[in-house]
């Protein structure tokens, strides 16, 4: 190396020396800048955005009372709560032997009215008729010697050789003689006759009273089993066996899990754009948080259960509360009542 190169280098050194700690403070004032920058940014994004208006629902069913229709005491409850039971099954079965009893003795009543009317029907019986002919022939055979009887006395009278008494006695006889035939003869046209149609409808009506009376009893007995009227599930269980009920009383509940919809109670002022027909996306925390996609199909305001009064005329105004009731739009086998829904109301659209 020359003595140039030597001076050279010497006075190069000196001026590196100063820069070195001019570039290490600007590096952290830039990244310092950065953070402030964005804590700044995230602070204005999370003052100014619009908060979530979370709308909370629950899902419903349609819910069906079983009741009975008669009093007795409960012999069976076949189900248990949470079943699924189809059409026409078994719910509950129960005891009445009173009515059972009832029912054998219109059974019985029946059977005299149905004997009578086949007897009414068969008409008078041959033995019958020709006793009311015996009778009518021998009524005839007193009245022939009633009327001879007064044939002699009258003359014998008339001769005078027998008192007026013995004439009023003949003739006494031979009218009771005569009113005897009457009579014999009319049982004996009875008879002959039978029945009248007037006695016929009455044998036909006894007996239609009779079957009424049976038919209405069986069907007390026909509704001391009671039937699921449509495939659903058990959601309660009412009554106990052995237990004694009346007619109106609910024996079990049962739930309908194909009539399932998600139920909101809104303000008036969120109700506003929503129409029947509109589709927004639920979330159910039961089911792993899943998304569900629902169509509005009713909404109703709600009842009002206290005394009316004036909205304000100024200030806060008194809103009425709207009932939203939303049926999914594919079917959800998982969806159970009771369950709860929920959805961001400002980013339903």
């Amino acid at each position: 190396m020359t003595p140039g190169e030597e001076t050279q280098t010497a006075s190069e050194a000196p001026n590196t020396g100063p820069k070195e700690p001019h570039a290490a403070t600007r590096t952290p004032s830039i990244i310092v800048g950065i953070v402030a920058a964005v804590v700044v940014a995230l602070s204005a994004f999370y003052l100014l955005r619009p908060e979530p208006l979370l709308v909370q629902g629950e899902a419903d069913a349609t819910r069906l009372d079983i009741a009975a229709r008669v009093d007795g005491r409960v012999k069976e409850i076949p189900v248990q709560r949470g079943q699924n039971v189809a059409a026409n099954a078994v719910l509950v079965r129960i005891d009445n032997p009173e009515t059972v009893a009832k029912y054998e003795q219109m059974k019985a009543a029946m059977a005299v009215a149905q004997a009578q009317l086949a007897n009414v029907l068969a008409g008078t019986r041959a033995e019958t008729v020709a006793a009311r002919k015996a009778e009518m022939e021998r009524a005839q055979a007193s009245l022939v010697l009633a009327q001879k009887t007064f044939d002699r006395v009258h003359t014998l009278t008339d001769q005078g050789n027998a008192p007026q008494a013995r004439l009023d006695q003949a003739t006494d006889a031979l009218h009771e003689s005569e009113r005897a035939v009457d009579q014999a003869t009319s049982a004996y046209q009875q008879a002959v006759n039978g029945y009248t149609k007037e006695e016929r409808a009455i044998a036909s009506a006894n007996v239609e009273k009779a079957n009424a009376d049976a038919q209405s009893v069986q069907s007390i007995i026909d509704q001391l089993v009671v039937y699921a009227p449509l495939p659903s599930q058990v959601y309660q269980r009412n009554v106990e066996p052995g237990e004694y009920v009346s007619p109106g009383v609910p024996l079990v509940t049962l739930i309908d899990l194909a009539d399932v919809w998600i139920h909101f109670d809104l303000r008036e002022d969120l109700v506003k754009g929503l129409k029947v027909g509109d589709k927004f996306d639920v979330r159910i925390p039961a089911l792993d948080d899943r998304r569900i996609t629902v169509e509005v199909k009713l909404i109703a305001t709600k009842g009002e259960y206290a005394s009316w009064r004036a909205t304000r005329a100024s200030g806060d105004f008194d809103l009425r509360t709207f009932s939203i009731r939303a049926y999914p739009v594919q079917p959800v086998p998982e969806l159970r009542p009771g369950m709860s829904a929920y959805l961001d109301w400002r980013l339903k659209q």
